[in-house]
C-alpha cells in the first residue's frame, strides 16, 4: 500500500479532531451556499440547484495531517471547477483578480485554498460518501473534498464561499486556543500530500514527529 510520505492507514473513516468532542452543526432549513467578494451580483445556490448540477464521483484516500489516513473512500458530488465556471465565473466583477478562496463551514471552521488548488481535476463540493448521503460527522449537508491536500483542507458543512484577490488574514477555527496554536505555526499556504506541507514554520520531519508525540491514531493501523 502506497500512502505519502509520513501517513499510515487506519481501518474506517474516523471523525477526528477537535469537533469530535461536539456534535456537528445542524443545517438549517433552506440551507444555501453563500459567495461572497468581487461579484457583480449576488451568489446563493441552494441544495436543489447544486444537486442539479453536474456529479461525478472520485475514488480518494483522506489525509489528516496528523499523520493518518483513511483509504479507498468513494466521494460524489460537484467538481468545484465546475462549479467555478458555471456558477461563480458569471457573476464575477468586471476586472476581478480571484487568487484565494476562503471555505467556511456552519461550524465557523475555515480553509484558506489558492485558486489553482481548488481548480485541481477532483476537487468536490460532495454531497455523498461511499454511496450514500454524506453522514453529519462527516461535513453533512456539502463539504468540500481537496484529496490532493491535507483534510484540513477539505472544510465540513460547507456553507460559504469567499473570494479574495491576495491571501487574507489566517482565520482558520472558532475555538479560541485552536486558532492561538494555527495562527502560531500556521497552515502551509498549499497544504499538498505529496510535498508533506503540513506547517509553514516548521520542517515537515519535525512537524511528523510532534504529531506522532501527541496524537494517537483514531484506529489501529492496517498491515
Amino acid at each position: 500500500m502506497d500512502l505519502p510520505p509520513g501517513q499510515r492507514a487506519v481501518r474506517g473513516f474516523p471523525r477526528f479532531g477537535i469537533d469530535r468532542v461536539s456534535p456537528p452543526p445542524r443545517a438549517p432549513e433552506g440551507m444555501n451556499i453563500e459567495v461572497s467578494g468581487q461579484l457583480a451580483r449576488r451568489v446563493s445556490v441552494d441544495l436543489d440547484e447544486l444537486a442539479r448540477l453536474p456529479h461525478r464521483e472520485v475514488d480518494a484516500d483522506f489525509h489528516c495531517v496528523a499523520g493518518w489516513s483513511a483509504i479507498g473512500l468513494r466521494w460524489e458530488g460537484v467538481l468545484f471547477r465546475d462549479f467555478y465556471q458555471l456558477v461563480i465565473e458569471p457573476a464575477l466583477a468586471e476586472g476581478a483578480r480571484v487568487e484565494y478562496l476562503v471555505f467556511v463551514g456552519l461550524d465557523d471552521y475555515r480553509s484558506i485554498v489558492t485558486l489553482e488548488d481548488a481548480l485541481e481535476v477532483d476537487v468536490l463540493i460532495a454531497d455523498r460518501l461511499d454511496g450514500e448521503p454524506l453522514p453529519p460527522e462527516h461535513g453533512a449537508p456539502v463539504r468540500l473534498v481537496s484529496p490532493r491536500q491535507y483534510g484540513y483542507i477539505s472544510t465540513k458543512h460547507l456553507c460559504r464561499i469567499e473570494l479574495y484577490r491576495s491571501e487574507p488574514v489566517g482565520y482558520y477555527h472558532p475555538w479560541k486556543p485552536v486558532q492561538r496554536a494555527l495562527s502560531a505555526v500556521r497552515p502551509h499556504r498549499r497544504a499538498r500530500v505529496a510535498h508533506e506541507e503540513r506547517r509553514r514554520h516548521l520542517p515537515s520531519w519535525l512537524t511528523r514527529q510532534v504529531y506522532r508525540l501527541v496524537v494517537k491514531l483514531p484506529a489501529p493501523p492496517l498491515k
